[in-house]
């Protein structure tokens, strides 16, 4: 039996959700600060979860481990991040695995419920790790910045959110599976048709043409002959 489609695009979507989201998590640049008061022109501080980063865009100056003398870390959407994120990717990691007992493409039929389940539990997986990006994404100019600098969204923040939507998409294609669950359960069953008994081989001849059915008559054979002919009527 050939996998249903809907397990095949959970079973490519999810991996690619749980790759950019965990490269959205390690990376710091959730955000960007520019054109910082009193620094470089070319200064740019770039703002995870993790930690925080400083590049001069002239000489590709990169210096990670910065001192957080704002309070960045200590605000609310940066702490939530940091608890969902990585409970998000465990959880991805557990709905993949429990997909792959449940489709298991080497046997003749999937299991239907267990892909279901591991689809529901991508899905949650998917949810956590879209509200703290999305938090993150309404508060990105209220979150502590140096006065008059310039903000912007940075591409760990862009691969998080693109992850997130992913993981939500393939938990919901491998959701169908209890849709066809329930219809084969609800599909009425026959009982069994009778077994013929092995008889005699027949010998009956087939005739291609009638001109066979009156050469068989001419020869005085039309006890072989099961087709009706006019010498009948």
């Amino acid at each position: 039996m050939r996998t249903p489609k809907a397990m095949i695009v959970g079973l490519v979507l999810c991996p690619c959700g749980l790759l950019l989201t965990l490269v959205g998590t390690m990376t710091p640049s959730w955000r960007q600060v520019s054109l910082v008061p009193e620094q470089p022109s070319d200064l740019v501080l770039e703002q995870g979860i993790w930690d925080l980063c400083s590049e001069r865009q002239s000489s590709h100056d990169r210096r990670c481990g910065q001192v957080d003398e704002l309070g960045y870390f200590k605000e609310v959407p940066v702490q939530v991040a940091r608890g969902l994120m990585p409970t998000s990717l465990v959880l991805t990691l557990l709905g993949l695995v429990v997909a792959t007992l449940g489709v298991r493409c080497w046997q003749e039929e999937p299991r239907h419920p267990v892909a279901g389940a591991a689809g529901l539990v991508l899905l949650l997986s998917g949810l956590l790790s879209l509200v703290p990006v999305s938090w993150y994404t309404h508060e990105l100019w209220a979150l502590p910045a140096a006065s008059g600098s310039t903000l912007a969204a940075g591409y760990s923040l862009v691969l998080s959110y693109l992850g997130s939507c992913l993981e939500i998409l393939g938990g919901l294609a491998l959701t169908l599976s209890f849709h066809r669950y329930c219809k084969k359960r609800r599909a009425p069953k026959y009982p069994p048709g009778p077994v013929r008994e092995p008889g005699p081989p027949s010998t009956t001849r087939a005739y291609s043409n009638p001109w066979d059915v009156l050469e068989d008559e001419r020869d005085g054979r039309p006890w072989k002959s099961t087709l009706p002919c006019d010498s009948d009527l």
